[in-house]
């Protein structure tokens, strides 16, 4: 049995969604954020564990400061990565690149 593609989806809006809303708390700014648009990449069948993971802080936290700055909508792709380390180690089973869209709330 293999883990459905939704449940990835949902897997990888959790991680990039999760990481942009704890910096948007931590920026003291009250933020939109919305998921513009989605790309998916598919490598492996994921049939255990999975983990997902995003190391796009900086590229948010940059996109947060621009956001506050020009006081406009703008929108920056993340990207996150499917595993799942106890079969397959560090092999990347599937990708994601989601496109963040902040906006400072009036």
């Amino acid at each position: 049995m293999s883990m459905y593609f939704g449940v990835l989806a949902v897997g990888a809006d959790l991680a990039g969604g999760l990481l942009a809303m704890q910096m948007i708390d931590r920026s003291d700014y009250k933020i939109s954020l919305v998921f513009k648009d989605m790309h998916a990449d598919f490598l492996k069948r994921v049939d255990a564990d999975a983990i997902f993971t995003c190391t796009e802080g900086n590229k948010i936290n940059s996109l947060i400061h621009k956001v506050v700055d020009t006081g406009e909508r703008h929108h920056q792709p993340i990207n996150i990565q499917v595993t799942a380390p106890d079969k397959y180690g560090d092999e990347i089973l599937a990708t994601f690149t989601l496109t963040l869209s902040l906006k400072v709330k009036d």
